[in-house]
């Protein structure tokens, strides 16, 4: 199981993206759509879904945040991925470049450039950033999908100091690349990171600085869900990844550099999906209630018995 899923909020549009992003990437599809009742922000809606091998979930909650680039999803055309056929990575980029541009705004033209023979950076409609790039097959191998966080604005560099604390809390870790801006290439600081990929619990992530993007910062309407095997779990990424009190809700935690987590049990899908409406209300109401989750509560209210959250 992927460990590390990312979450997108959305106002109304949980299902229309996940099924436009079903239908824009390779091998992707909708997992599961769930309606979630009497939550502050209404019925929600929340889907699950696998992009290329890349699980994430979406939900339906109302208007509170908005998706900006702070963090993207660096998605690989590797011609090892289409029979060895760079032709073929090369339509597949294509294709998805235009399905995005409907709506979408450019961030980097799709072109040439000197780390790729093509490469673009696109936010769609919906305001979700894609890095599309067309892989160098002779390269070390990289996953399909791979979340970038970029650190700009009041954040910029400090992509170094987060790789280095990410690498200290998760398990299964390793560092990749790593490439910094040199000189002349005011007004990112030269030591500051261009590009460095590293890996957490199995999954791959990329950072980068920038000086550029300002008012690009992180916040809720891109989190990363940590799913934990028991309170054990729960409480270690709970005490590691909070550095915000006044953040903590419903799973939901920041971290010193602002990026958003949820820390969650692994059996909540199970029981937020169950067929048997009362039993996912009362998780629902137990976990509204929640800051941490208490997974032994959240059993309790699975099963009807009496909590005393």
């Amino acid at each position: 199981m992927q460990k590390i899923i990312p979450h997108l909020w959305f106002d109304k549009e949980a299902v229309e993206a996940a099924e436009f992003y079903s239908a824009t990437f390779p091998a992707s599809k909708i997992i599961s759509t769930t309606a979630l009742p009497n939550t502050p922000s209404g019925d929600c809606d929340i889907v699950t879904f696998d992009i290329w091998g890349h699980r994430f979930m979406s939900i339906s909650a109302g208007p509170l945040f908005k998706i900006n680039a702070s963090i993207s999803f660096m998605v690989n055309f590797d011609p090892k991925f289409f029979k060895g056929s760079e032709d073929e990575a090369r339509k597949a980029l294509d294709y998805a470049w235009d399905k995005l541009s409907d709506g979408g705004t450019v961030l980097m033209p799709i072109d040439e450039y000197f780390y790729s023979k093509r490469y673009g950076w696109i936010q769609d409609k919906y305001g979700v950033s894609w890095q599309l790039i067309l892989t160098d097959p002779n390269e070390d191998p990289r996953p399909t999908i791979i979340p970038s966080l970029m650190f700009a604005d009041k954040n910029a560099g400090r992509a170094e100091e987060a790789i280095k604390f990410y690498l200290s809390v998760f398990r299964d870790t390793k560092m990749g690349q790593i490439h910094r801006y040199g000189p002349d290439q005011q007004p990112d600081d030269p030591n500051s990171i261009a590009f460095a990929d590293f890996i957490l619990e199995k999954s791959w992530f990329s950072a980068m600085d920038s000086a550029r993007m300002e008012n690009t910062v992180f916040n809720e309407a891109i989190s990363l869900m940590v799913y934990c095997k028991n309170q054990e779990e729960i409480d270690y990424y709970w005490d590691k990844l909070s550095a915000v009190p006044e953040a903590e809700q419903c799973g939901w935690v920041k971290d010193q550099f602002g990026v958003s987590w949820q820390v969650v049990p692994e059996s909540l899908d199970k029981m937020m999906s169950d067929k048997d409406p009362e039993r996912s209300a009362r998780v629902t109401q137990a976990f509204l209630r929640m800051k941490k989750f208490d997974l032994a509560e959240l059993e309790n209210a699975y099963r009807g018995v009496h909590s005393k959250v």
